[in-house]
């Protein structure tokens, strides 16, 4: 448990946190040296580390206690200007657990920031999860970094047997091109000793590899090591190009997590080094690891820029919902049409001519790589409208086979007299031919050259003459359910909203109950809004006091016996349901206080954790 690190910002399994030193460092850094070695056996690294005029320290400074394996070493005194290194014993990579066991240390307790050093095979050691440190090093890091699965399994095993709120650090390996997927896996902390070797070695880094010096007839680079003529570049300032080069690029990751957008980066980023291409498909792999670390909303939009968009949790997340959350509501016939590039598509020029042809006889549903199928009443709901796509008019096999596996799934789950296609040749109908071979529901077809052709439309209009229209209130309520079942789980949206009234205008409906509204639905208790920057709802005191009350999925956080104000810190978590994600919306429940806000961490975290914001509070009643 940490007393001096806390996470800030979380991207997936990366984060940006604050090593909280007697002069803060921000995460993921560099680590440097005061004195000592380094875990792995050399310096620790070198550079200023004591900032200048109030400057943030670019680097960590570290005292290392030493090796238990040439002499016993006494526990040293804490420094909260230093991280202290504890002293320890390093294992090679692929050393097996029981000889790990059998020299495990315990882990003394010091005052300070400290950090243990614990291997990879046995991350759990001598209770090192229970360890009073506030970083851990692993020193069989240099064993498995350029074998992806090793490093895969490495960094997930440490990372989920020792406490979320405490860095890792891994010593040895970084250097321009890989420190983003380093962090990307869930690294906090890294050194300059393999950039400065290579400088040494005459090896000139940047974030697409590496050259050799005498290769290069002009220094691709500015920065102040650079800034000499090409004849007067040696290999000093060879050295202090590559530590410049790993620190400009940690200062871009943690940008690109603050931002959300670290693995847009990591998708282009990671084509340079085969073993890095490898590391981020492996980590893909590991979905309910990833998951449980990746909000469920987010500000920034998906750039989908590659077949590999595909695999992105929250793609696979947004599929697994529509496919076993959602549940179709209308009696009419499944309209499906493409997807548009303006978002949300209802607001496009061709959803509206298909609006005008459907008049609410049929219920959309949009056909979209990378996303699958959107339900109307989902298209504002993250990521549906926050994602942006490569057009070159042709489908990849990879495309089609998510696509059509997402609609078959869909089209089992839900029941409709019939399909109507209302997509074009370009992939689109050759995804529902392969869908309507192993469905029951029959397909019919309507475009004719294009969908938005004066004979496509007339086509679109005729197959529905005949249905009946739902109305607008079926259809705000509908939407209503549907966007809890999806944030909720299955059911949930009968359950909490099975009797409702609306007010307002969509997007910005307004959730009441519906005992002593006026004729135009106002008047009654509010529960819930709808928020439709993210296309989900945010709910009242009231909302969530009858949310716990039903039968539907509740995302629950027990606290102390307090009344939080603005936020929950998670050392007042006393527990927290395990399926809650980073944007959630979550009721607390005290001794003293009833509470609804959106969880700024994930619910083992919050269980887990002794610093940070679990919870940023809406409204709070005392009990």
């Amino acid at each position: 448990m940490t007393d001096y690190f806390e996470v800030h910002d979380r991207d997936g399994a990366a984060r940006v946190g604050e090593l909280r030193l007697s002069t803060p460092v921000a995460t993921p850094a560099l680590v440097g040296g005061t004195s000592g070695a380094d875990p792995s056996g050399g310096d620790a690294g070198g550079g200023d580390a004591s900032g200048d005029s109030g400057r943030p320290l670019e680097r960590v400074p570290v005292r290392d206690a030493g090796s238990l394996w040439s002499a016993d070493r006494e526990v040293p005194e804490g420094d909260d200007s230093t991280l202290t290194v504890l002293p320890h014993r390093a294992f090679p990579s692929g050393t097996r657990e029981e000889v790990v066991d059998s020299f495990a240390t315990a882990f003394p307790d010091v005052d300070g920031p400290s950090a243990a050093v614990v291997s990879s095979d046995a991350p759990d050691a001598a209770g090192a999860a229970d360890a009073p440190v506030d970083a851990y090093a692993l020193s069989d890091a240099q064993g498995f970094v350029g074998h992806a699965s090793a490093f895969v399994d490495a960094v997930v095993g440490v990372r989920e047997a020792v406490p979320a709120d405490t860095a890792l650090y891994l010593a040895g390996v970084a250097t321009p091109a890989n420190v983003s997927t380093l962090v990307y896996a869930g690294v906090d902390l890294v050194d300059d000793k393999r950039v400065r070797v290579k400088g040494s070695q005459g090896k000139y880094l940047a974030t697409d590899g590496e050259y050799f010096l005498e290769d290069l007839d002009e220094l691709p680079c500015a920065c102040p090591a650079c800034a000499v003529p090409r004849a007067e570049f040696d290999r000093a300032a060879c050295e202090e190009h590559n530590v410049n080069a790993l620190t400009a690029e940690l200062r871009r990751v943690r940008r690109r997590v603050r931002d959300g957008r670290l693995r847009d980066y990591i998708e282009g980023q990671a084509r340079h080094d085969q073993w890095l291409t490898a590391t981020f498909r492996e980590l893909d792999q590991q979905y309910g690891y990833l998951e449980q670390r990746t909000p469920v909303v987010r500000g920034a939009d998906l750039s989908a820029a590659s077949s590999d968009t595909i695999r992105r949790v929250e793609i696979q997340r947004f599929a697994e919902r529509v496919t076993t959350r959602y549940r179709n509501r209308f009696r009419n016939p499944l309209v499906l049409v493409p997807c548009s590039a303006r978002k949300p598509y209802s607001e496009s020029q061709s959803h509206a001519q298909f609006h005008d042809a459907i008049q609410y006889r049929g219920h959309l549903a949009s056909m979209t790589s990378p996303i699958g199928v959107v339900p109307q009443e989902l298209e504002l709901t993250y990521p549906a409208q926050h994602y942006d796509t490569v057009v070159t008019g042709r489908w990849s096999e990879d495309e089609k086979r998510f696509v059509a596996d997402v609609l078959e799934r869909y089209l089992e789950r839900n029941d409709y007299p019939r399909v109507i296609a209302h997509v074009p040749d370009e992939g689109y109908r050759d995804i529902c031919e392969r869908v309507a071979s192993r469905v029951e529901v029959p397909f019919e077809y309507t475009v004719s050259e294009h969908p938005t052709t004066t004979e496509s439309i007339g086509n679109l209009m005729a197959t529905l003459d005949g249905e009946l229209k739902y109305t607008k209130r079926e259809r705000q309520h509908n939407t209503v359910r549907a966007i809890a079942d999806y944030m909720l789980g299955d059911g949930a949206g009968d359950d909490l909203f099975g009797d409702i009234a609306t007010t307002s205008r969509y997007p910005k409906l307004q959730v009441r109950d519906p005992d002593g509204t006026d004729a135009d639905g106002s008047g009654g208790e509010q529960l819930a809004t709808m928020v439709p920057t993210y296309g989900v709802l945010a709910f009242t005191l009231a909302g969530a006091r009858r949310w716990v009350e039903s039968d539907a999925p509740t995302k629950r956080v027990e606290i102390d016996g307090f009344v939080p104000q603005g936020s929950v810190l998670a050392p007042g978590v006393v527990d927290a349901d395990a399926g809650v994600r980073v944007g959630d919306e979550v009721v607390v429940e005290g001794p003293r206080a009833f509470a609804v806000g959106r969880a700024e961490m994930s619910g083992p975290e919050m269980a887990d954790s002794t610093r940070g914001i679990a919870v940023a509070v809406r409204h709070v009643e005392e009990t």
